[in-house]
C-alpha cells in the first residue's frame, strides 16, 4: 500500500503583526465591515472557547482574536504556563471558521491593542460583566461598545490542570 503525501492544512484566518493587523482592520472597516475584537489565553483550548469566539462573531462583524503572548501567560497563568506555545496557539485559533485574523500580543494588557484597531465591539466571556471589563472605557473612548458573550463559564484551562493535577495524572 503507498502512503498518502502528507498535506499541510493551512490556518483559514491570517496570522497578523500589529502593523499588518491595522492595515487588514482597515481593509475590512473600508468593506463595510464591523469590527470584533476577542482576547485571551486559549492555553489548553477547550468549548468554552468555541463558544466564545462564536458568540462573538454572531455580534456581526470581522472578528479579530488577540491573543497573549507567551510571556504574558507565564505572568497571568504562573511558572509552567502556557502549555501551548503562542505561535501553536495562533495557528489553532486561524483554523476556527469564525476567525478572520489572528494576532499576538506582548503587553500585560489589551488595551494598546484596542488602540491600534478601535474595534466597534470588544466581546468578552461571561466571567465579566459589561461594568466590570477592565478595557471600557478605552473601548468607549473610541466609540465602541463591549459586549458579553459564550456561555457561563463552567469552563477553564486553570481548572482542566488543577483536576488533572489532583487525579495524579501529571
Amino acid at each position: 500500500m503507498t502512503a498518502l503525501p502528507e498535506k499541510k492544512i493551512m490556518p483559514t484566518a491570517p496570522i497578523l503583526d500589529r502593523q499588518q493587523l491595522v492595515a487588514k482592520v482597515a481593509e475590512a472597516r473600508n468593506n463595510g465591515e464591523r469590527i470584533i475584537l476577542a482576547n485571551g489565553c486559549f492555553d489548553l483550548f477547550h468549548v468554552g472557547h468555541i463558544r466564545y469566539l462564536e458568540g462573538a462573531k454572531a455580534l456581526g462583524g470581522f472578528l479579530v482574536v488577540g491573543i497573549n503572548s507567551d510571556e504574558q501567560v507565564r505572568s497571568l497563568k504562573g511558572s509552567g504556563r502556557p502549555f501551548i506555545p503562542q505561535n501553536e496557539r495562533a495557528e489553532i485559533l486561524s483554523a476556527i471558521r469564525s476567525v478572520d485574523a489572528v494576532t499576538i500580543f506582548d503587553e500585560p494588557t489589551v488595551e494598546a491593542l484596542i488602540e491600534a484597531i478601535r474595534p466597534d465591539i470588544h466581546a468578552k466571556g461571561t466571567d465579566y460583566t459589561t461594568e466590570t471589563v477592565p478595557e471600557r472605557e478605552t473601548v468607549k473612548r473610541f466609540g465602541g461598545r463591549v459586549a458579553i458573550v459564550g456561555d457561563p463559564k463552567d469552563h477553564s484551562s486553570t481548572e482542566m490542570i488543577t483536576a488533572l493535577k489532583s487525579d495524579g495524572a501529571t
